[in-house]
């Protein structure tokens, strides 16, 4: 006779994840505040009057779940779309079906899963049809609809922000799995609590791959005399060798991690520095690309209050360069903390910005004649280079040679602080500026006092 396996029939072959998605409200784990009892997104769904809505939030917190318990639950003709695999001619004939069922009294719930990988065209055979309530449209998406989602189709839709879930949340998930006939509850599985909020921890926030962790160790467990599937502490941790940390590098959470680097920085924070610059290795970050930053964090921020910031950023892109993931870590995290402790200054950044207003207003304004190159005899009769002071010829090693354009004179972009090197430099550029002030003093009373 022919042994049969647990896990033969169709329904417990597809992933734990899929077997215990929720069906309904009562089911579904997280997101208390949208539909805990009484929550405004849990009416709207209970009295069945959804209008146009997105779900923003990270993968895993139960978007598309949510998408299918309000397809169970209204009366709309509930059509699923995935943007990945669906283009503007999918789009266009479901619209066209969208807009009959609405002469004939009936509307369309249309889910679009990860509606951000949507472009401007497909997003845009949307907006009639939202517009005349021909469709219900429910996106879910993990990129932040500001950024993705067309300005005219988001205006249409309500933004409900999914949150990651938390720990409990999961362990809630977990002990499901393991009770329901659904996933292992037919089975006797031995697995610890603290191997449970383990896996928890793990999954960062993502239900799916709380489950899928799960499923991993237990499809690798070891059954023991009383036929009972033990999952030991090895077991789980060759299913953990990896954290699973959101990090999508052309997303926002890209974004968002390395501004928590160049914040925490500046604030002298190495140890939230440290911390976020990990996160991003950990993700998969390219450690060139953190390098790049960090080189011009150390103009931009540190500036000329520690000019040996710059050439260490520099050398330390070059060491990644040489090693490489995983050895150049250490690099990265030596230029961190010392950026992080560095003093700070950016005026740099600020003379920038400010010349650079400067030619946006009033862009082409003519290079002094004194300081213009004059190569040959004809920019030497139209009075290229007259006037010009060879600096290194003069006493003070200084003139007082006009150099900014005449619309621009006397204008200061560059506004040196007090912090670490920089103050001594401050102390000379005043004692120049003050130096070549007297001087223009002494031009002008001796102008003033000069016969006609």
């Amino acid at each position: 006779m022919e042994q049969m396996s647990l896990f033969d029939d169709r329904e417990r072959t597809a992933p734990l994840a899929s077997r215990l998605r929720p069906e309904t409200l009562d089911e579904y784990v997280g997101q208390k505040e949208l539909v805990g009892p009484g929550k405004i997104l849990r009416r709207l769904i209970e009295r069945d009057q959804i209008s146009s809505m997105i779900f923003w939030g990270p993968p895993g917190v139960g978007k598309t779940t949510l998408a299918r318990i309000i397809a169970h639950q209204t009366r709309a003709e509930f059509v699923e779309f995935s943007a990945v695999t669906s283009g503007i001619k999918e789009v266009k004939e479901v619209m066209a079906q969208a807009e009959q069922n609405r002469k004939l009294g009936i509307r369309t719930l249309l889910f679009v899963d990860e509606i951000h990988r949507f472009n401007k065209a497909q997003q845009d055979a949307f907006l009639p049809y939202v517009e005349k309530g021909s469709v219900i449209l429910v996106g879910a998406t993990t990129e932040n609809p500001s950024f993705e989602i067309n300005s005219a189709l988001l205006s249409r839709c309500r933004v409900f922000i999914l949150k990651a879930l938390g720990e409990e949340d999961l362990l809630e998930l977990l002990r499901h799995a393991l009770k329901s006939p659904k996933g292992y509850g037919n089975m006797k599985i031995s697995i610890g609590e603290e191997d449970l909020r383990a896996i928890a921890r793990f999954a960062n926030g993502d239900g799916r791959t709380a489950l899928n962790t799960l499923e991993m160790a237990v499809l690798n467990g070891k059954m023991d005399e009383q036929a009972v599937l033990c999952v030991d502490q090895e077991i789980l941790a060759q299913c953990m060798n990896r954290r699973s940390l959101l990090y999508d590098k052309n997303g926002e959470e890209h974004y968002n991690l390395i501004s928590a680097l160049h914040k925490s920085m500046r604030n002298s924070d190495p140890d939230a520095a440290v911390y976020w610059m990990y996160r991003m290795l950990d993700g998969g970050e390219e450690p060139l690309y953190i390098a790049r930053r960090l080189i011009r964090f150390a103009s931009e921020d540190v500036g000329m209050a520690d000019s040996g910031a710059l050439p260490l950023a520099v050398s330390v892109y070059q060491a990644c360069h040489f090693l490489g993931m995983p050895e150049c870590d250490v690099h990265l995290a030596h230029a961190v903390i010392y950026l992080s402790m560095a003093p700070k200054s950016n005026s740099a950044y600020m003379a920038c910005l400010s010349a650079k207003e400067d030619i946006k207003n009033m862009p082409g304004a003519p290079v002094p004649l004194q300081i213009r190159n004059a190569p040959t005899q004809l920019m030497k009769e139209l009075h290229y280079g007259e006037g010009y002071i060879y600096a290194h010829d003069t006493k003070e090693k200084l003139s007082r040679m006009q150099c900014l354009p005449d619309e621009l004179k006397g204008r200061q972009y560059y506004h040196p602080t007090e912090e670490g090197a920089e103050k001594a430099v401050k102390e000379r550029l005043k004692e120049i500026r003050e130096w070549k002030e007297k001087g223009e003093r002494q031009k002008s009373e001796t102008e003033k006092d000069s016969p006609v």
